[in-house]
C-alpha cells in the first residue's frame, strides 16, 4: 500500500511539469489543464502497467503527448458548429417514399401472370429491346409487345393509377397518409 502512496506522490510532484508541457503543446491554459487531467486519469487507470524502476516522468509525458495528438486528429474530423448552420445544411430527402413505392410495385408485379411479368421486366426494367426480349422468351415480336402492353395496363389497374407518374404520386400520398 505504501508503494501506491509513493507512486501517487511522485505523480503529483510532476503535475507542474506536465502542465508546462501541455501548455507548450496547446498554447491555451484551459486546454492544457484538460490535457493534464486526461493524462492523470489515464495514468491512474493504467498504473498497474507502469514498471517500477523505470522513468515515471517519461511515461507520463508520453501519455500526455499521445493524448494531445489523438485529440488533434479527432478535432480535424469534427466541424465546429455552435450556431447549427452546418447541421442545418445536412438534410437529405426522405427515402421511405421510394421504399414504400418499391414494395407496392413488387407486390403488384407478383399479381401479374408469369409471362407478362417476365416481358415487362425484360423490356421495362432490364432495358432490353422488344426484339431481344422476344428472342429470350422464344416467342414472336408481336407477342412480346402484347405481353408488355397488357402487363403495363394490368399493373396500372392493380396500383389504381392512370399512368406511371400516378403510381409514384399515389404511393407518396399513401406513405404520407399512413405516417
Amino acid at each position: 500500500m505504501s508503494s501506491t502512496f509513493t507512486w501517487r506522490d511522485e505523480v503529483v510532484s510532476l503535475i507542474p511539469a506536465l502542465r508546462a508541457f501541455a501548455w507548450s503543446l496547446s498554447h491555451n491554459g484551459s486546454d492544457a489543464d484538460d490535457l493534464v487531467q486526461d493524462t492523470l486519469i489515464k495514468a491512474w487507470s493504467n498504473r498497474d502497467k507502469f514498471e517500477p524502476g523505470t522513468n515515471l516522468r517519461a511515461w507520463l509525458f508520453t501519455i500526455l503527448r499521445n493524448t494531445y495528438y489523438t485529440n488533434v486528429i479527432r478535432r480535424r474530423r469534427e466541424v465546429r458548429d455552435e450556431t447549427g448552420e452546418y447541421a442545418e445544411g445536412l438534410k437529405s430527402p426522405p427515402t421511405q417514399d421510394w421504399s414504400v413505392a418499391m414494395r407496392a410495385l413488387q407486390a403488384a408485379l407478383q399479381q401479374l401472370p408469369d409471362e407478362h411479368r417476365e416481358a415487362l421486366i425484360l423490356v421495362g426494367a432490364a432495358g432490353l429491346s422488344y426484339e431481344e426480349a422476344a428472342e429470350i422468351c422464344g416467342c414472336a415480336l408481336g407477342t412480346i409487345k402484347s405481353r408488355v402492353n397488357r402487363a403495363r395496363a394490368r399493373l396500372l389497374k392493380i396500383m389504381d393509377a392512370d399512368d406511371a407518374t400516378g403510381v409514384m404520386a399515389l404511393e407518396s400520398m399513401t406513405a404520407v397518409g399512413s405516417a
